[in-house]
This record gives C-alpha cells, sequence and structure tokens, in this order.
C-alpha cells in the first residue's frame, strides 16, 4: 500500500485535517493456472517489444539529429506495426497494453528531463527492457474491459477469470490494475483506488520524536525502543546455502533457473517480513501519536561505509516513507528535520552542545547541568524539538546526580596560601 498523490489542508497541530482526495495502491497474491500464466507471458512480451519498438524509434531520431518524436507519432506507429506480419499483435494483447508501454515511455523521458532541469533527482535516461528481466508489469484501465467478478475473481481480458487471495476490502472501485510478476516468480495485482476524509483519525494529544538506528530500529522521545528485528541477519545461513548451490549450477540450463528461482524466493520471504514490520510499526505510532517528527538521514552515503549491510537491513527510508504517506491519510503532522542537526550533541535538559562523540559512548554526563543523558533517548528528544513539538525531556535522563558548587560559588572560601610552581603544577593536573 502506497501514496501516489494526494491534496490537504492543515491548520495547526491539533487539528483534523481535512483531505481532499488520495490515492492508494493495494497490492494482492494471484494463483493463475498453466494457461493464463502463458496468456500473461505473452501480455508481458507484447508490452515489452511496443516498449523496446518506441524507444528505439527516438534514439534512432536523436541519432541523425531528427526532432523528439512524440507521443501520437508512436502511437500511429503502433497502429500500424500491429498488422504487420512480424508483429502481428492483434490477437496475443490487448491494444490498453500496448498504448500504456507508450504513457510508460513518456513517464521515463519525463524523469529523466525533469532530473537535468533539477526539478527532481537526477537518473538515466530509459534503457530496453528483456525477456530476461526477472520483473514483468502490465497495466490495465477502465476502458480495457476487466472486472472483479461475483465469485471474487479478477476478469482479465484475452487471460481469463484469475484467482485472487483478498486480504481486506478495497474503500473504492479501482480505477486501474497493474499486473505483476516479481524475481520470485509470484504475481500480484495492484489497484488504484480513490480515499477521502472519512479515514481521518480523532485528534490525540502525544507527539513524539523519533531516532533511528541500528541497535535499536527506532528510539522514541518518550523513552520506548524498539528492537532491530535484523530480517536479514538471522537469514544469512539459508540465503548463503540457496547461493552457492546456484553458483554450482551450469549457466543456462534448467537446474539453475530453479536455483535463481530458489534464492529469490528466499530474499523475498526476507523482504516481506521487513516491509510487515515496517507496516505495523507505523501504523502504530501513526494512531498514538498526534505529531511524528525524524530526522532525514543520509542512507546512500550510509551504505557506502561498513555497516552498510546492516543499513540496508534496516530499511530506513522504507519506514519513513511509511509515516509520511500515513500522516498524510489519517490527519497527522509528519516532519522532518535536517540531517546536519546536531542532535546527538546537545543536551536536551540544558540545550548545551559540547561536540560530537565516539558511536561507542552510548550514555554521556553534561558537563553544565550534570545530567546523565542516554545517547539515542537524547538525541530523539532533540529531534522533536527540532521540529517544534511539545515534548519533555524527561525520557532522556538516566539518572539524576549531585553536582558540587564550584569553588568561586561557594558560600565560604579558605584563605589563599601561595603555592610553589611544582604545587600549581600537580593541582593543574
Amino acid at each position: 500500500m502506497r501514496i501516489s498523490g494526494f491534496g490537504f489542508q492543515r491548520g495547526d497541530m491539533n487539528h483534523v485535517c481535512m483531505v481532499i482526495a488520495m490515492q492508494l495502491r493495494y497490492g494482492f497474491r494471484l494463483y493463475p493456472n498453466a494457461g493464463q500464466r502463458a496468456a500473461l507471458a505473452r501480455a508481458f512480451g507484447c508490452a515489452r517489444v511496443v516498449f523496446n519498438d518506441a524507444l528505439r524509434v527516438r534514439e534512432d531520431a536523436r541519432a541523425v539529429g531528427l526532432p523528439f518524436v512524440t507521443a501520437g507519432e508512436l502511437s500511429k506507429r503502433l497502429t500500424a506495426s500491429k498488422k504487420t506480419p512480424v508483429r502481428g499483435m492483434d490477437d496475443r494483447g490487448v491494444s490498453v497494453i500496448l498504448q500504456q508501454s507508450l504513457r510508460d515511455l513518456d513517464i521515463a523521458y519525463r524523469n529523466f528531463f525533469d532530473g537535468l532541469k533539477g526539478k527532481r533527482p537526477k537518473m538515466g535516461p530509459p534503457r530496453f527492457k528483456s525477456r530476461k528481466d526477472t520483473r514483468q508489469a502490465i497495466r490495465f484501465t477502465a476502458n480495457a474491459g476487466w472486472k472483479i467478478t461475483p465469485a471474487g475473481k479478477l476478469r482479465l481480458p484475452k487471460v481469463g477469470d484469475v484467482p485472487v487471495k483478498w486480504s481486506r476490502m478495497l474503500p473504492s472501485i479501482p480505477s486501474t490494475v497493474t499486473v505483476i510478476k516479481d524475481s520470485a516468480g509470484r504475481y500480484f495485482a495492484s489497484f488504484v483506488v480513490e480515499t477521502g476524509c472519512e479515514e481521518v483519525l480523532p485528534p490525540v494529544t502525544p507527539e513524539v520524536g523519533i531516532d533511528l538506528g541500528l541497535g535499536h530500529f527506532a528510539v522514541l522521545s518518550d523513552g520506548r525502543k524498539i528492537d532491530s528485528p535484523r530480517f536479514l541477519r538471522r537469514a544469512e545461513k539459508q540465503l548463503k546455502k540457496a547461493q552457492r548451490s546456484l553458483s554450482r549450477k551450469e549457466k543456462g540450463s534448467a537446474n539453475r533457473d530453479k536455483a535463481r528461482l530458489r534464492v529469490a524466493r528466499a530474499h523475498a520471504t526476507v523482504a516481506d517480513a521487513r516491509r510487515e514490520f515496517h507496516h505495523q510499526l507505523s501504523t502504530k505510532l501513526i494512531r498514538e501519536n498526534q505529531a511524528i517528527a525524524v530526522e532525514d538521514l543520509a542512507v546512500k552515503g550510509l551504505a557506502r561505509t561498513r555497516l552498510a549491510k546492516s543499513v540496508h537491513d534496516a530499511g530506513w527510508s522504507q519506514f519513513v516513507t511509511m509515516l509520511e504517506y500515513k500522516a498524510s491519510r489519517y490527519g497527522r503532522t509528519f516532519v522532518r528535520i535536517g540531517r546536519f542537526e546536531p542532535t546527538s550533541q546537545v543536551c536536551s535538559a540544558c540545550g548545551i552542545k559540547d561536540g560530537p562523540k565516539p558511536l561507542h559512548v552510548r550514555v554521556w554526563m553534561c558537563q553544565l547541568c550534570g545530567t546523565v543523558l542516554d545517547r539515542d533517548i537524547n538525541a530523539a528528544v532533540n529531534v522533536a524539538k527540532a521540529a517544534g513539538l511539545a515534548v519533555s525531556a524527561r525520557g532522556a535522563q538516566v539518572r539524576p546526580v549531585s553536582v558540587p558548587a564550584q569553588r568561586v560559588e561557594a558560600g565560604t572560601h579558605p584563605k589563599s596560601r601561595p603555592t610553589t610552581a611544582r604545587q600549581a603544577g600537580i593541582a593543574l593536573l
């Protein structure tokens, strides 16, 4: 489930948001039989051929200095090519799937040009698709004639009624459906539905800051710590065994294809478990708190260090994305603070900054107020304060300690006695 577009108006932090429109994507597992899998394979192939043909036309035009070929011209060429004996796709695919391939190519070019203009992060130009790609997808729009049968099956044109594993009810009538085959050989149906303001939750009082880490997946400003499941680390033995079996198979053989599927399914199991953990935790935090603040982490930079495997295993980016779109969906406030905010260097009790600390320092004492602080809880409190949330710094304190009064502040001063250079040196130590 992910957000693809929304609009909302927000007042103060304790005011319920008024959601205007939101598009959500719901995914369900498909179980096609042998004939339906063959029909889907032909549809995947037709969509891939159209995409590659259109990309080749534009690349050839660019190579000889001709103007950019428009989408209308590509559509005309597609209509003509379907009647040729070389392509002859009238009896194997539906026109809607092929037109959607052209739209996907236009979106890829638009994203590439927007990246060059600085409107979005840079990305590479469109690339040709291969029949050996482990992930395939086709999209059916409303005018394609697909529907959900009374028996709960998904009726696709020229494919048939495909059984669906429904895990929940759709909130509204879907506008499109995308059929996906992933690297593990599984089939999914992804629906785009519209939702309104009926899902906005009633306002609550708590507000929380979150410090993401590796020792603990998340530490909250109220003192709670969520352990990191480390799904990849726990499955390493099984993954290692499957990968070794794959490496021993001869390239191009049927046994190698079977071994590749076993590796892909093992990785899919890890990814599914991680995604489920992120969904459950993000939903729980959104329901319990009116406002949530997180730090904008440099995940790409951390992934280039010796902690790369642990960083990827945590999946911070996926979790933060879930928090962001669920906050918009349920009428909560989501704040992302800058990555250069010194959350681990500032005492949340008095606000003094005493510099960076090594990673092995998990508990430290403030030099000014003497408060003993837990590094992670203190950072979570500072994240919430930097976002402007009303949180208390009590959770950051491990234990209060008595701070002796400085000599210059004591009520009684002993008489000063002359000291030698040797004594002064010892005193300075």
